[in-house]
């Protein structure tokens, strides 16, 4: 009978990208890619980069569909803002 591999919380899913986008994803990011979508895998690391967070997503997908995906925006806390601007 298969195990079933539990999926992270969501806090552990935020620390585990958080790490791999300081350690491994940050520093090849170039002034061109602030503002950008990043997806990250958290089981291996492998990411992807986009001005469209959909396309990002999608394009990681594709190389691994039972990705763990973690979505941030490089050069901002969030991915995403929700409000008015003021």
């Amino acid at each position: 009978m298969a195990t079933i591999e539990p999926r992270p919380t969501l806090s552990e899913l935020a620390a585990l990208g958080g790490d791999i986008f300081d350690k491994h994803v940050r520093p090849a990011l170039s002034l061109a890619d602030d503002g950008k979508f990043v997806a990250i895998d958290i089981d291996t690391a492998d990411y992807d980069i986009d001005e469209d967070d959909y396309t990002a997503v999608a394009r990681l997908r594709s190389r691994k569909p039972a990705a763990n995906i973690w979505l941030l925006r490089a050069g901002y806390p969030a991915a995403y803002r929700i409000g008015m601007l003021r």
